[in-house]
């Protein structure tokens, strides 16, 4: 396979002060930004709990077509690539050998990708679509919707509400968000593997932009990555905090305030950073193991002692349903249930793209040698078989518990508290809440961890080899981040971490379209070169 004839050197841009080695400007604009944002978001608190207050739905209200236009454009070109003649080629090169194994492959790939997401939204998000499907269609004044139901929703018909509870569930977890992810990983490791080109976003543009990717138009789209990797990052971080908290409280009686939040955030990310020191196999492959075991532990668990018949419903049942609603819930004009496709798919859609740096890069780092077919079908499908299972674990087993008493607590408490509440009715509840707060810490360090070691590459122009005293800065500023937004947002601190996720995703989803096309023209000459 030919490769990409280019004069630059990984790293010639780099600068050496204080014995870094960082690319200049990617690092001096991204880092600069970063500590500017934390000390002006600190000084004007009430004005930026204003600001934040009102950037989510602003973004999500007018930008919620493109967002879901976007995303299945990534879905329809993710599955192209995996079944067309494309997919033979090879990461790495046709003779390369993959570096993982399919079980640590798959541990990294879901702990990275998922993990805090999984738990804090496993059983709130199926128990909101349920009852606002219960509840009915609302509508208010100018004829517009008022309730948060998907589509249509299913009042008084607790079958048909959790049937599209899971689908509305499923849709969000599912094949779009790991179709974004794919698509970004495989770009990074065909331009790096297969090209010898730095492993940074800017050298997917190569086939569009040519030379001049390492100038001003590479350097805009590296530290956009860098804004839309380190707010998304922090944004799960938040959840996991809030959920942590909640869960400490729920079973010991601590608070739930600020400091508590500070002192919580400050403990992970120093075990996140010992873990930085420990390096990618030493750190987070052996973390990823660890809470993989922890996950499928906690899963079975619910399964066998739980609602058993009533989780498999919801998980054949719910997919079936996603199957038959995909269509209408990916459909980004004309929608009626606008709260559910704004406030729940368009930050959701954004969430993920914001995400995509960080998830794409660690992807592509543990993925050389596998084929694009290989890559794509894994990336996707695997992932999303989990996620499905365990949302109808979880959210299934939750679902019955209001089913069977409308007054159920699980159905009152606040999102953070669900989790808690929902296995507080199954054997060793304290056992399992302790577990549920293991695996949300472990889950934090893991991609606190593989964050920083993404952002870290990025702003050392493509070297994986880079000091560790970098990746200890980004590792540091990831939580100081998280607990700014926290404590500027207060009670609407989840809305503040939400609002800088979609408006950091929202310019990086012209990136990604834009990648898609530069993408195909590389791996469409690689697959002629082969056939040569």
């Amino acid at each position: 396979m030919p490769k990409i004839k280019t004069d630059y050197e990984i790293g010639q841009d780099n600068v050496s002060p204080f014995g870094l080695d960082i690319h200049n400007p990617v690092f001096i604009i991204s880092g600069l930004s970063v500590v500017a944002f934390v000390l002006l978001t600190l000084m004007f608190q009430e004005q930026a709990a204003t600001f934040f207050k009102w950037l989510r739905p602003a973004v999500t209200s007018t930008f919620d077509w493109f967002f879901l236009s976007a995303a299945n454009i990534f879905v329809l070109f993710a599955f192209y690539l995996a079944l067309s003649p494309l997919g033979k080629i090879r990461l790495g090169g046709q003779d390369a050998t993959p570096d993982y194994n399919y079980i640590g492959w798959f541990a990294m790939l879901f702990a990275a990708g998922m993990g805090i997401g999984l738990m804090f939204f496993g059983v709130s998000e199926p128990m909101s679509h349920f009852s606002s499907s219960m509840g009915g269609i609302t509508v208010g004044e100018g004829g517009v919707r008022t309730d948060w139901a998907p589509l249509g929703a299913a009042a008084g018909d607790a079958d048909g509400a959790r049937k599209l509870a899971m689908a509305a569930t499923i849709f969000h977890w599912g094949l779009h968000p790991w179709a974004i992810y794919a698509t970004v990983a495989l770009a990074l490791a065909f331009f790096s593997y297969n090209h010898n080109l730095p492993l940074t976003l800017r050298s997917a543009f190569y086939p569009l932009l040519g030379e001049r990717v390492w100038g001003w138009p590479g350097h805009l789209i590296d530290i956009t990555a860098v804004f839309a990797t380190l707010f998304g990052l922090t944004t799960s971080l938040g959840f996991g905090t809030t959920q942590a908290l909640a869960g400490f409280n729920f079973l010991f009686g601590w608070g739930t305030g600020s400091v508590a939040a500070f002192v919580l955030v400050s403990v992970v990310t120093s075990v996140a950073l010992i873990s930085v020191l420990r390096g990618l196999d030493g750190g987070v492959k052996v973390l990823s193991e660890i809470n993989m075991g922890l996950a499928l532990i906690l899963l079975l668990f619910i399964i066998i002692v739980g609602p058993t018949a009533d989780i498999f419903q919801s998980f054949f049942a719910g997919g079936l349903e996603y199957v038959k609603q995909l269509i209408p819930l990916s459909t980004p004009f004309g929608r009626e249930d606008v709260n559910f496709s704004q406030g729940w798919t368009s930050f959701y859609w954004a969430w993920w793209i914001s995400w995509s740096p960080f998830v794409g890069m660690f992807i592509a780092r543990v993925s050389r040698g596998r084929t694009v077919r290989e890559f794509v079908l894994a990336v996707i499908i695997v992932p999303t078989l989990l996620c499905v299972l365990w949302m109808s674990a979880f959210g299934g087993a939750a679902i019955s518990q209001v089913i069977a008493d409308a007054a159920a607590p699980v159905a009152k408490v606040a999102q953070e508290l669900k989790l808690f509440e929902m296995v507080k009715n199954f054997p060793f509840s304290s056992v399992l809440s302790l577990i549920g707060i293991i695996l949300v810490l472990v889950f934090f360090v893991t991609s606190s961890d593989s964050g920083s070691l993404v952002i870290d590459t990025i702003t050392a122009g493509g070297k994986e080899d880079a000091p560790v005293t970098q990746r200890v800065f980004w590792c540091t500023f990831e939580g100081l981040v998280a607990i700014t937004l926290l404590l500027v947002g207060g009670k609407e601190a989840l809305g503040a971490l939400q609002a800088m996720a979609v408006s950091t995703g929202l310019p990086f989803t012209f990136v990604l379209l834009a990648m898609c096309v530069s993408l195909y023209i590389g791996l469409s000459k690689a697959s002629k070169a082969l056939k040569s």
